[in-house]
């Protein structure tokens, strides 16, 4: 019988960590530690129920309240990003889940990885920012990384059948679109705040919200499938699919396609994550292929989406060019969101910081953080 597994859930009170906490009672697995940014209320009510050994706040203030509150606990509590390391390679989890939203998650990851944990991948930043650093460690320590996000655990079962990677002709990512798909660009010079947080299809968090309406969301995942699957940009294709029924495809030399479908439930790669080779009927709600909408397929608008062109210019550059993306593209969302800029006006910050911050090839770490300050220094300027 198969031990039972030990998780370490960085981000726990997020749309992904609430998911996986879903899945990890139906599993009844352990839980090593718990970590948040700064919502004290949701992380003592999940530590109460799950009984880590540690949980960490990001926020040094909000630290010392769940310090206080979990004093009759016995469960230890640190703070920062110290607090975030040691939540990573705790002896007794076996399994980290990394669901932190941004770069933050690049470290974390690269301590999980040399500790030679399963990573269930959950924080695309990580691979965009750093993902030869990461999967050059992996490689070095013999770290699983298991991806989260639903298109590439899609990528990840069609693949788990292919001996040869040599034999695969491309990866397709499909993407919905998000809620603005078909509109002109007058239309979305006039995107509110509100508009942009209502996904047709899924239940996010606020920045990935944003960036799937860009379509940032489906360039970051671009570069994503790239660093993961070890694979050039040319074999990667992007297919809008509104529908979000199928989560990406991969197409073999024979021009077979294999596809994974299933319903637009985050539960369902989370789980799979976890337990990968093994499955379980678990939590996610079942297809029903008789009362599923037609499936169709659109090519991608990049001059309507800005953001996703320079996504897939990014790609090509490699090196930090990637890392200026994203930290660029995290702090125009944060003046989006905090009704400072325009949503047109994101593509445009990211464009301005791409310009002009060069990028560096087979970057080290501090490279990689020093062009991600860089893109947000120029961009909140």
């Amino acid at each position: 019988m198969e031990e039972k597994r030990c998780i370490s859930l960085l981000g726990s009170t997020g749309s992904i960590g609430r998911q996986a906490l879903e899945v990890i009672a139906a599993e009844d697995m352990a839980v090593a530690a718990l970590t948040a940014n700064r919502d004290v209320d949701r992380l003592e009510e999940q530590c109460r129920r799950f009984r880590p050994a540690l949980a960490v706040m990001m926020d040094p203030a909000a630290a010392s309240d769940l310090r206080v509150r979990l004093a009759d606990t016995g469960i230890r509590v640190a703070a920062g990003m110290d607090g975030l390391l040691e939540a990573a390679v705790l002896p007794q989890a076996d399994t980290v889940l990394t669901a932190v939203v941004g770069i933050v998650g690049l470290r974390p990851t690269l301590a999980a990885v040399e500790a030679g944990k399963r990573i269930a991948l959950a924080n695309k930043e990580t691979l965009v920012c750093g993902g030869e650093l990461v999967m050059d460690g992996a490689a070095r320590s013999g770290a699983e990384i298991v991806p989260v996000d639903s298109e590439h655990s899609a990528l990840f079962q069609c693949l788990q059948g292919c001996r040869d990677r040599g034999g695969v002709r491309r990866l397709i990512l499909t993407a919905s679109g998000g809620p603005f798909w078909g509109w002109t660009a007058e239309q979305l010079d006039r995107v509110t705040v509100e508009q942009a947080l209502a996904h047709p299809n899924w239940s996010m968090g606020a920045k990935i919200s944003v960036d799937s309406a860009t379509m940032m969301n489906k360039g970051l995942e671009f570069i994503e499938a790239m660093r993961l699957y070890r694979m050039p940009p040319e074999k990667i294709s992007i297919v809008i699919h509104r529908e979000s029924i199928i989560h990406s495809l991969v197409e073999y030399s024979d021009h077979a396609i294999l596809a994974q479908l299933g319903a637009p439930d985050m539960r369902l790669p989370i789980q799979y994550a976890l337990t990968w080779p093994r499955r379980s009927e678990g939590v996610a709600k079942p297809l029903d292929l008789l009362t599923c909408p037609p499936l169709t397929f659109h090519a991608p608008d990049c001059e309507a989406f800005p953001c996703l062109r320079l996504a897939l210019e990014a790609a090509r550059t490699g090196g930090t060019a990637t890392a200026v993306l994203n930290g660029a593209n995290e702090a125009a969302v944060g003046q989006f969101l905090a009704g400072k800029l325009s949503f047109a006006g994101i593509a445009q910050k990211v464009e301005e910081a791409l310009a002009a911050i060069p990028a560096i090839q087979s970057p080290v770490l501090e490279e990689i953080l020093a062009a991600d300050e860089a893109a947000r220094a120029l961009v909140n300027r």
